[in-house]
């Protein structure tokens, strides 16, 4: 592979991934997943939006100080020089930062969100871009709404942008509405009529709202485009953002119509995408490419003969490739805190000490109860672990009591700000119950959005894995909670939502946001 055929990584998982309702993620879950983002290989992490909020910028600093020099930091602003400075002391202590600045394009967002003529628009792309780059050498423009912005008006900012600077330009399909024939034709238009286009990269970030994200960014590829915009289980606001772990393993899979390479390590890919469900709390679906628990499965009779004499008869990839190994039972109660460790290091975790020891206690605790202790067990526990850490709200216990001959009955005692409390409550059903006794102790009132309940493994002794989601002054959260009782799993994952849900009404948002 030569150069011209490397094809850059861009994460936006903690950035436009977290825009998905209910996706919201702490300063402890945000630092996890950009180290296991720069583990996998990805060459840019869009760590967040610092000026949206304190806590977007806290994220950020704290990415950017935790990142080695293998790695570009980026930071999201829009065109206006508080959003831009706001961004650079964010990405101050990161070893390679990128401030990425945007603004609307297309006639209707200019019109009807900016209220700007185009001509207005053309000089705030050449002042934000060049303001940017006096604080930074890496400077990524992008032109929010790309796809539907008239092609002559494209052209002039994109050579408005890399002549200020900028030294990568982003085309994205903001609302999912271009086609791969379209966009190719737009790339290739911008190579053949911006005279400057050689001196940046040009990027894609697409969304999925017609299902085309992953075909689009490829498309692009094709065309000469040289970094993808992506995210771990192609999270994201509405319908999402290309995948990924499925363009990533296109790339690598078809080397005979598209020759290019990236940098990602795949067979980390499984870990990751687990870590990512684990901490939004959004379930990977079944029959999803590339991580779903299907996509190496084979039921039909026709598939499995195949199979046995030869795999690559109906597999393009093997389940190594992406990381992904047979479940085998390797722990059990009688394993030991080393073997533990070295289990949690296989599985992509990384805990502190007073973590391993709490989720080692709770490993101990389900093989006592469950005969058989798999690898989806223990990532399970870690949910539990790695998404609850110190929050104000913690479960203690539960006492039910239920049956076709009176009203469900939940006695609960969860640990509010350090202080223990205790309700007796009933409701329709046991879920029911123990929900109103949450909303007894709590000092918000959410509504409840979701209540979704799946197996961990196979088996009547399998663990539950609850997914609640809550919204509250039109902020959305989902909480995930698991244990071999599936009541007391819907508890947790109803406190989990809560404990974002407080968390993420404390933030104020900016007034736009890019797509």
């Amino acid at each position: 592979m030569t150069s011209d055929n490397y094809v850059k990584i861009f994460d936006t998982t903690l950035r436009d991934g977290e825009q998905s309702p209910g996706a919201s993620m702490n300063l402890e879950e945000k630092l996890q997943i950009a180290k296991t983002l720069e583990h996998l290989g990805v060459d840019v992490i869009e760590a967040g939006f610092p000026i949206a909020s304190n806590g977007d910028f806290e994220a950020v600093q704290a990415v950017s100080r935790q990142a080695s020099d293998k790695v570009v930091i980026c930071g999201l602003a829009r065109s206006g020089f508080a959003d831009i400075d706001r961004a650079h002391e964010a990405l101050r202590d990161a070893p390679r930062a990128r401030i990425h600045t945007f603004i609307s394009t297309s006639p209707i967002h200019m019109k009807y969100k900016l209220q700007m003529e185009p001509d207005d628009v053309l000089d705030a792309v050449y002042a934000s871009v060049e303001h940017a780059r006096n604080l930074v050498e890496d400077v990524e423009w992008s032109c929010e709404d790309g796809t539907r912005t008239d092609r002559d008006f494209m052209c002039r900012t994109v050579e408005a942008a890399i002549k200020a600077g900028a030294t990568t330009i982003n085309i994205p399909d903001t609302v999912g509405y271009t086609l791969p024939e379209e966009y190719v034709e737009i790339i290739t238009m911008l190579m053949n009529r911006v005279p400057n286009i050689d001196k940046a990269t040009l990027s894609t970030h697409c969304h999925n709202d017609l299902g085309l994200a992953v075909a689009n960014s490829l498309a692009g590829v094709q065309a000469g485009v040289r970094q993808i915009e992506c995210t771990i289980n192609g999270l994201g606001e509405r319908a999402g953002n290309a995948a990924l772990e499925e363009v990533v393993m296109a790339l690598k899979t078809r080397q005979d119509l598209m020759p290019y390479s990236t940098g990602v390590q795949t067979e980390e890919i499984t870990k990751a995408s687990r870590l990512v469900s684990t901490i939004t709390g959004f379930v990977v679906q079944n029959n999803k490419a590339i991580v779903g628990a299907n996509a190496f499965a084979h039921e039909s009779g026709i598939h499995q003969d195949g199979m046995l004499k030869r795999s690559d008869t109906y597999e393009i990839m093997t389940p190594e490739s992406v990381g992904l190994n047979e479940s085998k039972l390797v722990m059990g109660k009688h394993s030991g805190r080393h073997a533990f460790k070295e289990k949690l290091k296989e599985l992509g975790f990384e805990l502190g000490q007073n973590q391993v020891e709490d989720v080692f206690r709770r490993f101990k605790d389900l093989a006592d109860k469950k005969k058989d202790v798999y690898d989806e067990d223990i990532v399970a526990l870690i949910d539990d672990e790695v998404v609850r850490g110190d929050e104000p709200i913690q479960f203690a216990s539960l006492g039910l009591a239920c049956g076709s001959e009176e009203p469900p009955q939940s006695t609960l005692e969860l640990d509010v700000e350090g202080e223990r409390k205790e309700v007796t409550t009933t409701g329709d059903g046991p879920v029911d119950a123990i929900f109103n006794g949450i909303k007894e102790l709590i000092p918000i009132r959410p509504r409840l959005q979701l209540y979704q309940v799946h197996a961990v493994t196979h088996g009547t002794d399998a663990q539950a894995t609850v997914t609640v989601r809550l919204e509250q002054e039109g902020r959305t959260v989902n909480g995930q909670g698991s244990d071999t009782d599936t009541m007391v799993a819907s508890a947790k994952a109803y406190i989990a939502a809560v404990n974002r849900l407080m968390q993420k009404l404390e933030k104020t948002a900016p007034s736009a946001l890019s797509a």
